[in-house]
């Protein structure tokens, strides 16, 4: 099922598709099913009989405007929800990132420190060692003992001394790099449980937006089937010219298999993008284009990869890179978690490797926004992916190389991009040299 996301347009306070609990500032947020109301119709056979006599025609004709805007205001609440939710989750998602950060930074300088405190221990072990074959326990007592003249005594009674405080001030930095060893792994320890609490947060509001992303495929879908025949009714009751139930099924005929064509084609493309990185795979060599602007890739093929079963997940080259940055849309200094690619409106989306979608629905500032599981704690994700261009749902398994999506502008975008991000146990990651790695150019 194609998934879509409608235009963003005025937001009416109507929200007949949810209900909503909120319990506590930061508290789960639970969204319950649509409300299970069933709109009623007319049929054709009510148009028509309306034609007949102008009050019935009026009527008619305020009760088909009433359920499409009606079908709009759903299709609108469902969104706005969405939306909201998707910001939830967006903020919590930030939170158990960072807390990951921080986690792996302790590991990592506690680990540092613990090795600097083996490498002291050590040395003062050689310098013990070296003492005891001087003259056993009794340093002192063996070199006074020895048939030296004073010079020779002074002087080894001085190397003596220092080799003794030099093995007390290796011994001391041994123990103090050991003490702060200990020190961040007990911070570690404790960033790992509020990093376990923060991801618990983070799945459960990915879930509930998730639900507001499935509710406005739902309202999408709803619209979508009575929206074309409403208008035909409607069109019967204003113009002069009557159409049949027979005329309209016909009309819906060509429709559907125009968008069933172009369905086909859209699959074509990425069939043709998965083949294209099935032989650059086989050939073992990237084909992602001669190094562009930013280090990137100039005009990239989509789906281009290389033998590690990684490719290219969209077109163009890179505009902006991974790191600090002043953000165009929002004007703060702040982190670029991804890099983004000078993809073309509507242009295609491909899984960056195989893996299990994740998510799909709103997210924030990155809009319209997919995350694919490739497991060992690798992830990737696409943003601002244009309204309507979803390609895959949850839950679903995807090859390298698979269409999952269309480029878009949505959410913070000043244009239509790929916004592509590599997360590594949680944290992000720059994806070029990540990729570069797999033989993939960006």
């Amino acid at each position: 099922m194609t998934r879509i996301a409608s235009h963003r347009r005025p937001f009416r306070m109507r929200l007949a598709v949810t209900g909503l609990v909120v319990a506590g500032l930061l508290g789960t947020v639970v969204l319950d099913a649509p409300t299970a109301q069933a709109k009623s119709y007319p049929s054709w056979e009510d148009v028509l009989a309306a034609r007949g006599k102008e009050s019935d025609k009026q009527q008619q004709i305020t009760e088909i405007r009433g359920i499409i805007d009606g079908l709009s205001d759903d299709l609108e609440a469902a969104q706005a929800e969405a939306e909201r939710l998707g910001e939830d989750f967006f903020r919590a998602q930030t939170a158990a990132n960072r807390a990951a950060e921080k986690e792996q930074r302790l590991r990592a300088d506690a680990e540092e420190h613990a090795e600097t405190a083996e490498q002291s221990a050590a040395q003062a072990g050689q310098l013990a060692a070296q003492m005891a074959r001087s003259g056993g326990a009794d340093v002192t007592a063996s070199v006074v003992g020895n048939d030296q003249d004073a010079s020779d005594l002074l002087y080894n009674l001085g190397a003596l001394s220092k080799l003794s405080e030099q093995a007390e001030r290796v011994e001391a930095a041994a123990s103090a790099d050991a003490s702060v060893a200990r020190s961040l792994t007990a911070q570690a320890d404790r960033a790992a449980e509020r990093l376990d609490e923060l991801a618990t947060e983070a799945q459960e509001r990915m879930e509930v937006a998730q639900r507001a992303s499935d509710q406005v495929q739902t309202a999408y879908d709803e619209q979508q089937e009575h929206k074309a025949r409403l208008d035909a009714q409607l069109a019967t009751l204003t113009s002069g010219r009557v159409r049949s139930e027979k005329e309209f099924a016909q009309g819906e005929a060509v429709r559907k298999a125009a968008e069933e064509k172009a369905a086909r084609e859209a699959a074509a493309r990425a069939a043709a993008a998965a083949a294209a990185a099935a032989a650059a795979n086989s050939g073992g060599g990237s084909s992602g284009g001669a190094p562009g602007p930013s280090g990137g890739s100039s005009g990239g093929a989509v789906g281009s990869g290389s033998g590690t079963g990684w490719v290219r997940p969209g077109g163009g080259y890179v505009i902006s890179p991974f790191g600090y940055r002043v953000n165009p849309y929002t004007g703060a200094y702040a982190l670029h978690q991804g890099t983004d690619l000078t993809s073309g409106c509507s242009t295609p989306i491909v899984a960056a490797a195989g893996g299990t979608v994740e998510y799909v629905g709103w997210y924030g500032g990155y809009g319209n926004y997919v995350r694919i599981d490739h497991g060992g704690g690798v992830k990737t994700a696409y943003g601002h992916i244009v309204n309507g261009g979803f390609r895959a749902t949850v839950g679903q398994r995807v090859s390298a190389g698979q269409l999952v999506a269309l480029v878009g502008s949505t959410g913070n975008s000043t244009g239509c991009h790929l916004h592509f991000e590599v997360h590594l146990n949680g944290v992000p990651s720059d994806p070029v040299p990540f990729m570069r790695a797999r033989g993939v150019s960006l």
